[in-house]
């Protein structure tokens, strides 16, 4: 592309939808600069994909270092929209040709109780929280919250995710049992089936006193999107695989399900957070609509809810429906802005993954929330289509960019000199290879015993 070379670009999020959109331009000729908020770029692969994924995990940081390495993108972690660099910044004073959003979706949907937020942290988890935990509780400086994972604990949700948290939920606490008669099995087998692992020491769930977690969802498992589906023809196919899928990962993890059940408030004595008080729902014509009268409490000492993420809120940009609002007519444009573009789960919002590739916009978040049981093949080809419509996305950008002005070099020396200062200012001094060697996490799998440090 004739003079792209004059066009400097800021992508704030480098994980899977920030690296694929900063490879597609740097490929175009345009310059590039990644702003992350962590120090390695890797986001829901990182954070949001439990740590048993190892070979998937590695494989998509791979993927993502591979792009951010192009000679034409420089890479700047530990910085953080809204507090380190603010987007009017950006436009006003770095004189950037274009800034695309690739936040993603990391705040946790508030639980529908009024007040229950109140017991965050002290009773109270959120999906986010509970799998940050569980991926880096094991490392050696990790100084994050610490939870203990008592048995009996409610989840609320419905989506894949909600079983990947329940699944942790269960592999810990039926490991710390098994410690306690000198039975340590580590992470890796218990992911493979606690079923296994209690037949193996001709143990039952009775034997440890345990009665395992529940979750909760207000639809039946038939309308759990555990299978993907993008023909209407298919739905009723994708409605027996999900009930099935929730039945063997139910026998394989000896949790219970309370289908048709909706939180209505929380039991609370001498201040701290015993429970929750359910309605029984009922689905007609598609909506989930209370039973009068059909009132149940759930008494537990740990509640976690698992119904979905959204965008943070960001000074200075417009949202709507808790997603950044964008032009009708343009929907990548952010409103009010000329050179802002927002891609991702910033302007789609969490849905299943068959409305989002019908709609061109697959999130990596949704993505994340919808995995569990898929194969790994299957789960690649999702981010790949993910990858192809952030290119159609940035291909919509470039051509914006074909009508602007190119920078002067002033302005190019300026862009160079300030995210070289914050480079300097969070200790980023070497290449990416090597700051990755410096930053990457100690993995579970290379630990000793492969027991963490959370387990008692």
């Amino acid at each position: 592309m004739e003079h792209s070379g004059h066009h400097f670009i800021a992508v704030i999020g480098g994980s899977v939808s920030g690296s694929e959109a900063a490879l597609q331009l740097a490929e175009k000729g345009f310059r590039v600069v990644v702003f992350d908020q962590m120090a390695l770029p890797y986001g829901k692969i990182e954070d949001g994909l439990p740590k048993w994924h190892v070979k998937l995990r590695d494989k998509e940081e791979t993927n993502i270092d591979q792009k951010l390495m192009h000679k034409n993108i420089r890479f700047v972690p530990n910085i953080r929209l809204g507090k380190d660099i603010e987007v009017n910044d950006l436009v006003e004073n770095w004189g950037f040709s274009a800034i695309l959003l690739a936040t993603g979706a990391w705040c946790d949907r508030p639980l529908p109780i009024e007040k229950i937020d109140k017991y965050k942290g002290k009773g109270l988890i959120y999906q986010n929280q509970l799998i940050k935990w569980f991926n880096h509780c094991h490392e050696p400086g990790y100084d994050g919250p610490l939870f203990n994972m008592p048995d009996g604990a409610a989840v609320v949700g419905g989506g894949l995710a909600s079983i990947d948290v329940i699944k942790i939920i269960m592999i810990k606490t039926v490991q710390n049992k098994l410690l306690e008669r000198g039975i340590a099995v580590d992470l890796f087998t218990m992911e493979r089936g606690i079923d296994r692992v209690l037949d193996q020491h001709e143990l039952t769930m009775e034997d440890l006193g345990l009665k395992g977690a529940t979750l909760f969802y207000r639809r039946t498992s038939y309308d759990m999107p555990l299978k993907p589906y993008t023909r209407e023809d298919q739905r009723e196919k994708a409605r027996e695989v999900s009930n099935k899928m929730l039945g063997i990962t139910q026998r394989k993890y000896k949790f219970n399900f309370e289908p048709l059940s909706m939180p209505e408030k929380m039991i609370e004595e001498d201040g701290k957070l015993k429970g929750l008080a359910f309605k029984r729902a009922e689905v007609k014509d598609g909506r989930v609509i209370p039973v009068e009268g059909s009132e149940f409490n759930f008494r537990t000492d740990l509640v976690i809810s698992s119904i979905g993420s959204l965008p943070e809120p960001l000074k200075g940009l417009p949202f709507k429906n808790s997603l950044i609002e964008t032009d009708t007519n343009d929907s990548c444009r952010v409103k009010g802005y000329e050179n802002v573009f927002a891609i991702g789960n910033a302007v789609t919002g969490r849905g299943n993954i068959a409305e989002s590739r019908l709609h061109g916009r697959e999130s990596a978040h949704s993505i994340m929330d919808t995995h569990l049981e898929w194969d790994e093949e299957q789960f690649k080809d999702l981010l790949r289509g993910l990858e192809s419509s952030v290119d159609q996305q940035v291909g919509s950008i470039s051509q914006h960019l074909k009508n602007i002005d190119t920078m002067p070099d002033e302005v190019i020396q300026r862009i160079l000199d300030k995210s070289k200062a914050l480079q300097i200012k969070v200790g980023y001094d070497c290449n990416f290879p090597e700051w990755k060697k410096r930053k990457l996490p100690i993995r579970l799998e290379n630990m000793p015993g492969r027991l963490d440090k959370s387990m008692v």
